[in-house]
């Protein structure tokens, strides 16, 4: 009786959000309060006879997740007794709840990029990002006893999940800072450290905001760590708008509806009090949603200010427009429109990573995973003038390498990211955005021409560029660096232009600065997920050494966290502790 009592309910659900369609948006103030009230009234009908329903399910995943977690800890206080026996490592059989992530969540397949010959593609060229969605993601997984699968790891997502102290911007809307020093990762090899900072601005001077809550209520957002979670959310956010910001709620299922028209940010009451209504219920028409939202934030556009569709769902999207791509394509023709688009990613079991990823990058957008109030905390009201507030957009890095100097490099991570070298010049190619006080990191790990540690042979029969002289004006520069970006009302880009000299190398890994050790360590410890191929001189200790070396002024405790992080990976899986190589890395002289 209890399931075909929530069957009814959700099936009621479906059917009476259905009363708010979309062309609803389109008619004027009085038809939109009337279609208001109506869904308001409707949900509260809703939640009155499902609350109970839905705090006996809450019961019951609260006694899963204490016992899942007894478990957890169990084993994890029994894999730090193991030892080695005999120079080899003997440890416990997993129980079948620590195993790699395998269910019906959905990644990106992307190959990791290869080790590059200079002679042959002298020059690297990429988007910037600043989503963090993988790294509360993989957190996520760990705290369930968990090994993220590889796809579900994305290098520069972990590395940027954390702000680095380069300098402050001065006359352009960020700086850009490099460094270049010893790799832990293997020997006889170096990592160029490059660092971009956006101009912070302060609360006090952040732009008017037009914020849409475009709402997931289908029915696979009925749970607590869905719904709950994305409810006091928002609610954190909201408690940081004012009298100069407005906000719109449309929430959808099976049809999208307005349940919230716009509002003024400091009438907390009533936007809080909507979200308090929602109840999830019914099939997932994400299309209608995108649709009604974007028209409604565009009713309301501020000029000059903030206009952003802040999309939460955990992206299981099942009726009408369902595929990726029409949904990609759906997304790049509204960004044309001025409205930038964020995403707040919930759930698990089913979360559509993949999804997310395409809709943030396609939508002038930043995707972030919310895992816990904590992680909410840090993206809607620490950092919220960075997830708001974009200060340079298309931002594009390019490097090219001298091959009197460099003979190999990688670039770790932003596969998916990448960007043909003549795209660098197209402004018509789209990329990154970076918002207010936002840090950006990417790293390389290179070989110099006089280096024995490289990846590719010399070739038998190609002849070699190697002994080519650099002109008197570049015989220092081991790189060139090219960056362009446009201000968020300008059509055309800018270019920023910065040799990287041979002179600036560091020899040693203990003089370098927490920036480049601490962002090491973090990169190491996503390769280290993703299989460590490339890792033969760094383990999970070294990357805890490292990490610690680096940790430098931690005011929220987020490094520290990353650390127990670590530690939490070697116990569920003890080869991460396992030497890969005989040597650490050395000093060079």
């Amino acid at each position: 009786m209890k399931t075909l009592f929530s069957i009814s309910l959700i099936s009621t659900a479906v059917f009476l959000t259905g009363c708010a369609q979309e062309k609803d948006l389109t008619t004027n103030d009085e038809s939109i309060n009337e279609k208001q009230e109506i869904v308001i009234v409707e949900q509260k009908q809703l939640a009155d006879k499902a609350s109970k329903q839905i705090m006996v399910e809450n019961t019951a995943v609260k006694l899963s997740k204490q016992k899942h977690m007894a478990e957890q800890i169990s084993y994890a206080r029994l894999s730090a007794k193991q030892h080695s026996v005999g120079g080899q490592f003997r440890r416990m059989p997993p129980p079948s709840f620590i195993s790699e992530a395998s269910n019906s969540e959905k990644y990106s397949h992307q190959e990791s990029n290869g080790t590059l010959l200079v002679t042959e593609q002298p020059v690297s060229t990429f988007s910037i990002d600043v989503d963090t969605a993988a790294y509360a993601n993989v957190r996520r997984l760990l705290n369930q006893g968990k090994l993220p699968q590889h796809d579900a790891v994305r290098v520069e997502e972990l590395v940027n999940y954390f702000s680095y102290d380069y300098p402050t911007p001065t006359n352009q809307p960020f700086s850009v800072y490099s460094e270049i020093g010893p790799s832990p990762y293997n020997a006889d090899k170096y990592l160029l450290h490059l660092g971009i900072k956006g101009k912070a601005v302060p609360k006090t001077e952040r732009p008017a905001a037009n914020l849409v809550f475009l709402l997931d209520v289908s029915g696979s957002m009925n749970s607590a760590n869905k719904i709950g979670l994305l409810k006091n959310a928002l609610k954190m956010l909201t408690n940081q708008l004012d009298q100069n910001d407005s906000v719109a709620i449309v929430v959808y299922a099976g049809a999208a509806g307005v349940v919230l028209k716009p509002t003024k940010g400091d009438n907390k009451p009533a936007i809080i009090d909507a979200l308090s209504q929602l109840v999830a219920g019914g099939s997932t028409n994400g299309g209608a949603g995108i649709e009604a939202a974007y028209r409604l934030a565009q009713q309301s556009f501020i000029k000059g200010g903030i206009n952003r569709v802040m999309l939460a769902t955990d992206g299981d999207f099942n009726v009408g427009t369902v595929s990726n791509q029409a949904l990609k394509n759906l997304i790049e023709n509204k960004r044309k429109s001025g409205i930038d688009l964020s995403i707040l990613g919930f759930g698990i079991g089913n979360y559509n990573d993949e999804l997310m990823q395409q809709l943030a990058q396609n939508g002038n957008g930043n995707a972030y995973y919310i895992d816990n109030l904590h992680e909410a905390r840090k993206v809607l009201v620490e950092e919220l003038s960075s997830t708001l507030f974009t200060i340079a957009k298309d931002v594009k890095i390019q490097v090219e390498f001298n091959p009197s100097i460099v003979s190999e490099y990688r670039l770790i991570g932003y596969e998916t990211r990448a960007l043909k070298r003549e795209d660098f010049n197209n402004d018509k190619v789209d990329a990154g955005e970076i918002g207010a006080g936002h840090t950006v990191t990417a790293i390389y790990e290179i070989s110099l021409t006089n280096g024995k540690n490289k990846a590719n042979d010399t070739l038998r029969y190609q002849t070699q560029n190697t002994t080519r002289k650099s002109s008197a004006n570049n015989q220092n520069e081991f790189a060139f660096l090219r960056l362009r970006y446009k201000t968020p009302t300008k059509k055309s880009s800018r270019l920023i232009e910065v040799p990287l000299l041979k002179s600036d190398i560091i020899d040693s890994i203990a003089t370098t600065s927490n920036n480049y050790k601490f962002s090491a360590a973090v990169a190491g410890f996503a390769q280290l997920l993703s299989g460590g191929e490339n890792l033969s001189t760094m383990n999970g200790k070294d990357i805890i050494n490292l990490a610690q070396q680096g940790r430098g002024e931690d005011l929220h405790g987020y490094r520290g966290e990353f650390i127990n992080m670590v530690k939490l990976a070697q116990a569920l899986s003890p080869q991460l502790a396992a030497n890969n190589g005989t040597n650490n890395a050395v000093d060079h002289e």
